[in-house]
Parts: structure tokens; C-alpha cells; sequence
């Protein structure tokens, strides 16, 4: 019984999907940091499109027909916050200025993993990510893979694309100190989903 629940639990569309994006993201460093034409640019772009593509699918498909499982939400977000530091790290050593950046998303991402343990240990969680940290993860995503797409950007520019990544990386951060710790915490018991 244990098997087959397992089998069942890898084996839907949504999940094998959050495990291709995981595949996608040494594929995707490794033609970035070999990447010295505009075409390996732009391949490595296409790698992001593709898995920003199968991360809006994967959603839709679980929802829609009823394939949500407990490692589909442990997949899901860790694809999306590797994709997203791999995306980082791989930038940061092209655009130094993006090191600031970098070090708020570890923290940040951090912040978040220790919280959700202990609160996990608690029996408590959030119920869901937060609009705050929805709404920073597509402008990282589009600032971070527009930086890809166009390796020869005026340095004016990578400085204000890090200003508002920081930017929306600390409101994102701050928001998930409040929903801990603030005055109207978010925190739910596991039970009350």
C-alpha cells in the first residue's frame, strides 16, 4: 500500500514536471556560464522560458484535475527557489552589483526555511505563499532573465535592475517576518486547511 501510494504520489503530470525544472537548472548553468555568442544567450534564455513555462502548467494541471499532492508542494516552490538561485549565483558573477541581491534572496529564502520548520515542528504553517513573495518572484524572474537575454546591457541599467530586485526581494522579506510575527500573524494550524 505504501509503494503504491508513493508511485502515485511521483507519478502525476505536475510532479514529473517540477522534476524536469530541476533537470533544467544544471542544463541552463551550464550553457550560461559557456554562453560567449548571442545564440548560447539566447539558448539559455530559451532553457528559463521553457522552465517558467512548465512551472505555470504544472500549477494549472494539479488544480484543475485534482493531482495536488503533499510532494507536489515541496517540489513545486523548491524548483522554483533553485531555479532562482542558480539564476542569481550564475548573474552575480557576470554583474557584481547583483551580489547584494543575491545575499537578501539566501536570507530571505533562509529566513523562510527555518521558520517553516519550526513552525512545522509546531504543527503550524503558512497557508500558502504570500501575494508579496508571488508578486517578487515574477519580477525576479523577468528582471533576472531579461539580464540573460541582452548579455550586453548598459551597466546603468543591471544597477537598476538590482536596485528594484532588492527592493522587492526586502518588501517580500518583510512581509513574511509579519505574516510570522506581526500583529495579524498568518500562521495556521496543519489541521485547519
Amino acid at each position: 500500500m505504501f509503494i503504491k501510494n508513493w508511485k502515485k504520489e511521483i507519478f502525476t503530470i505536475p510532479n514529473l514536471l517540477s522534476l524536469f525544472r530541476l533537470v533544467l537548472i544544471p542544463v541552463y548553468a551550464s550553457v550560461y556560464l559557456a554562453a560567449t555568442e548571442s545564440y548560447q544567450f539566447l539558448l539559455a534564455g530559451a532553457i528559463l522560458a521553457v522552465s517558467c513555462l512548465t512551472d505555470m502548467i504544472d500549477g494549472k494541471i494539479a488544480r484543475k484535475f485534482n493531482m495536488i499532492t503533499t510532494l507536489g508542494k515541496v517540489l513545486d516552490p523548491l524548483a522554483d527557489k533553485l531555479t532562482q538561485l542558480t539564476l542569481t549565483i550564475c548573474l552575480s558573477m557576470k554583474y557584481p552589483v547583483l551580489y547584494p541581491v543575491l545575499g537578501l534572496f539566501v536570507l530571505k529564502e533562509l529566513f523562510q526555511l527555518v521558520l517553516g520548520v519550526v513552525f512545522l515542528r509546531k504543527g503550524k504553517m503558512l497557508p500558502g505563499a504570500l501575494m508579496a513573495g508571488k508578486i517578487c518572484t515574477t519580477v525576479l524572474f523577468i528582471s533576472l532573465i531579461a539580464l540573460v537575454l541582452m548579455p550586453n546591457m548598459h551597466p546603468a541599467a543591471v544597477t537598476l535592475i538590482a536596485v528594484i530586485d532588492a527592493l522587492f526581494l526586502s518588501i517580500s522579506f518583510i512581509s513574511y517576518v509579519l505574516a510570522y510575527f506581526g500583529k495579524h500573524v498568518k500562521v495556521q494550524d496543519i489541521e485547519s486547511e
